[in-house]
């Protein structure tokens, strides 16, 4: 690992809440060997095997879906407003997706979800996983930016339901890491706040789900950074990956 490599790494680590690495975890190695580890564990773990055909399908059904995002009218309000639907980004057979609530200003202006303040975390986060951005899928519940960042509305939710779990259904991830209340809530069907759902495993579908903090929570609280890379740290243990 080379001076900039590590100095990314080291960033994206403080980022996503990490203080200190722990002594013995160096102890006895080389930064080199320690970091081709993770390379390594990283590479064998995160993406399932999927045959060319199977990834060209998933990608024309999520191009068609896209489409018909692009010309919803479900929630008159939003549809008006909208510079731009945000859709979705990353792999379409991804074995993570981080599932958000809805497109911010940023967002809106370019089309892609978790971009602005709140997306550059979730990226230092994903990159302190051992992961690229490019290896994860990222969606919203919302497709369409709620005037002045307000909560989603029951039925805006209720609207968008069917475009979510379709995308999720079409990437078919083996886990999915709801970003938030209103993620989280959406797609496990629960009133139960974030603070309880946290340090539990749920399932959709084949995939297994857990909760945590949403990255704009991170930019207002801080502290909150070490809750998130605790739960960050049990899922990628499950897939295999120590942090």
């Amino acid at each position: 690992m080379n001076a900039r490599a590590l100095r990314q790494r080291l960033e994206s680590l403080q980022a996503a809440g990490v203080a200190e690495i722990p002594k013995n975890s160096m102890r006895g190695r080389q930064p080199t060997a320690m970091g081709q580890r993770a390379a390594t564990a990283a590479s064998q773990a995160p993406q399932p095997v999927v045959s060319t055909a199977i990834a060209d399908d998933r990608i024309a059904s999520l191009r068609i879906l896209a489409e018909q995002v692009a010309g919803c009218t479900r929630c008159a309000e939003l549809a008006e407003a909208r510079t731009n639907t945000v859709f979705g980004v990353g792999r379409p057979d991804a074995r993570i997706c981080f599932l958000g609530e809805a497109p911010g200003a940023d967002e809106d202006a370019s089309g892609e979800p978790f971009v602005g303040r709140a997306g550059q975390l979730l990226t230092k986060i994903i990159e302190a996983c051992h992961l690229r951005r490019e290896d994860v899928y990222i969606l919203n519940v919302l497709k369409c930016r709620p005037p002045g960042n307000r909560q989603p509305a029951a039925d805006e939710v209720a609207h968008c339901r069917g475009y979510f779990e379709r995308q999720v259904e079409l990437v078919s991830p083996q886990y999915i890491c709801c970003l938030g209340t209103t993620a989280a809530q959406a797609l496990l069907q629960t009133t139960e706040p974030i603070g309880r759902l946290r340090k539990r495993w749920f399932t959709y579908g084949s995939a297994k789900v857990i909760c945590t903090y949403h990255p704009s929570y991170l930019l207002r609280n801080p502290a909150a950074k070490r809750d998130v890379w605790d739960d960050m740290k049990v899922m990628m243990a499950d897939m295999g990956v120590e942090l």
